[in-house]
């Protein structure tokens, strides 16, 4: 096996001597052509797209930061706030039933859960409504079965129905 292996690079050179001087030099330019395209395409290029695309990935970056830094203070505000008493939650979410879905929902308590059964509450009042007592009543939504009620074509107002389960403050 050596001489095969030694053998390789005397025909190379074999074939290399045999070449005139005009193709020496094709072969030296179409080798130099192909080692440059290889540069090009394994080396430099890959570097110049992630130069070029590395502004836009920053700016994304930012705003995604920008959004977890007030994502994070809406938190410590959240954790801020005194703990409320069981009755004053309760009240709470009463009011913010009675005003956002009106006769749409109905509430009923058994310890530190309360359930709510929908019937075609609006998909705007079902928001506030929601909002109000993740402020007001500091009652946070455990479990949710809903289903979309009413038209759905497209541009149709959004209706819900199906209950809703909501962890309340305990005393």
């Amino acid at each position: 096996m050596n001489r095969r292996e030694n053998s390789e690079p005397n025909r190379l050179g074999a074939a290399w001597a045999r070449l005139d001087a005009r193709e020496r030099r094709l072969v030296a330019i179409a080798a130099t052509v192909v080692g440059l395209a290889l540069l090009w395409w394994v080396g430099l290029a890959p570097a110049l797209r992630t130069l070029r695309e590395a502004p836009a990935q920053r700016a994304a970056l930012q705003v995604q930061a920008q959004k977890m830094q007030q994502l994070k203070a809406e938190a410590d505000a959240l954790k801020s706030v005194p703990r409320l008493a069981q009755e004053e939650a309760l009240r709470a979410l009463e009011t913010a039933m009675k005003q956002r879905l009106g006769d749409t929902g109905q509430l009923s308590v058994m310890g530190d859960r309360a359930n709510v059964v929908l019937k075609g509450a609006s998909a705007t009042a079902l928001a506030d409504w929601l909002s109000d007592v993740r402020v007001n009543a500091r009652a946070t939504p455990v479990e949710a079965r809903l289903t979309r009620s009413g038209d759905t074509a497209p541009g149709a107002p959004v209706h819900w129905s199906g209950t809703l389960s909501l962890s309340v403050p305990s005393s």
